[in-house]
């Protein structure tokens, strides 16, 4: 009996053998909420068998994987809310039609409360009125839109993402922050410092997918790299470009201004995959894919 179930081992098809071997793997293995993080998918290789699609979803956003020397990477992210463990569900299906279906999870650390307290003009300072609600509820769509839409767009970046500017940063993002003593919130973004006028550079190569002025975010620009991965640089002056406009890794978009709800001229810098935001910085760690195996 041990001989014959020995032999049978021994002939099983390769595919079934690499199936066995397939592993879904998250990097950073504990991300801070607002991460960035890696998906990689190794030993789904299989002569017999090959690999024709892989998909999946993470936090509720589709992830694209790319192909390079037989893994198979995808960019996801975690929520800046998330207080539980978040789980990527990945499917890999075969050319004979069979499917694997692999999974992987973190759990991120809490983010820690308000620490930074702002006086800012009146208006700003307060809680918002229904009419003024309703207007922040609205453009804030329109920024979540331009990342949904990213999905669809193709990816545009083949070089590293880079800052938009050289100056230091005055606040880092997750930062708690509290508004005349009264408006608590959560910095969603990076700020660089820089005077009036000062210019400001796209992170990388992307298609400028919105240009407007916000009743917090002021004038504000919005970039699409594709893949869902998107770019959006506040507080402006002036915008230099236009909707529709494509702009090149580190072309200048726009000026450092004081619109919107600021205590004083800077660069607000936000990203999103998809519809979750995410810490900016974090896209100066990613390597750029080599070519497109989705």
């Amino acid at each position: 009996m041990r001989l014959a179930v020995l032999c049978a081992l021994l002939v099983l098809p390769a595919a079934e053998l690499h199936a066995q071997q397939a592993r879904l793997a998250i990097a950073p293995e504990r991300p801070l909420p607002g991460a960035l993080v890696t998906l990689t998918v190794t030993g789904v290789g299989a002569p017999t068998d090959s690999v024709v699609a892989i998909t999946g979803t993470m936090a509720g956003e589709p992830l694209h994987f790319f192909a390079s020397r037989g893994v198979h990477r995808a960019i996801g992210a975690v929520p800046v809310d998330s207080a539980n463990t978040v789980t990527a569900r990945v499917i890999v299906e075969r050319s004979s039609g069979r499917s694997d279906t692999l999974e992987a999870s973190v759990t991120p650390p809490p983010l820690p409360p308000p620490a930074e307290r702002l006086a800012v003009a009146e208006r700003f300072g307060r809680p918002l009125d229904s009419a003024t609600a309703a207007r922040v509820a609205r453009e804030g769509e329109l920024a979540l839109g331009v990342g949904r839409r990213s999905h669809d767009s193709p990816r545009r970046w083949t070089a590293p993402f880079l800052r938009p500017r050289a100056s230091a940063i005055s606040s880092r993002f997750g930062t708690g922050r509290t508004f005349n003593g009264q408006v608590t919130s959560r910095h969603l973004g990076v700020d660089f410092r820089g005077a009036v006028g000062a210019p400001i550079r796209a992170a990388n190569r992307g298609v400028v997918a919105l240009v407007d002025t916000f009743f917090l975010g002021g004038r504000v620009v919005y970039l699409d790299h594709g893949g869902g991965l998107t770019t959006g640089y506040l507080h402006l002056s002036r915008a230099l470009v236009e909707v529709g406009d494509t702009v090149a890794r580190g072309q200048t978009i726009g000026l450092v201004g004081a619109t919107g709800r600021v205590t004083g001229p800077h660069l607000h810098w936000t990203a999103r995959y998809g519809a979750l935001t995410v810490n900016p910085l974090d896209l100066l760690a990613l390597s750029p894919p080599e070519r497109s195996g989705d």
